[in-house]
């Protein structure tokens, strides 16, 4: 794909290499737990093998990778529970 859109791939490495950086205000653990909890709520396996490694290359634990889980988890159920609601509202619309 790379040498078919050669521009656009390397915008899109450039873009997902800031999850990398190391001179950011947010530690790179950080960064790559915040990436890991993305991945989750988009169910990319391949996003969540990278940075779960560059979890753990940064320092993360177990309990901290779990813990990211758990809160996107939280955080994607919350979403639906808002959908509920903003369907209720078009619902009343009618």
């Amino acid at each position: 794909m790379a040498k078919l859109a050669l521009t656009e791939s390397h915008a899109w490495v450039a873009l997902d290499n800031i999850v990398r950086r190391e001179e950011g205000v947010i530690p790179r653990k950080y960064r790559e737990l915040i990436a890991l909890a993305v991945a989750f709520t988009t169910q990319c396996p391949y996003c969540i093998e990278v940075h779960a490694k560059g979890a753990k290359t940064a320092g993360a634990s177990r309990e901290e990778i779990t813990e990211s889980s758990m809160i996107a988890a939280a955080l994607r159920a919350g979403g639906a529970a808002t959908h509920g609601a903003m369907a209720l509202k078009f619902y009343e619309e009618v």
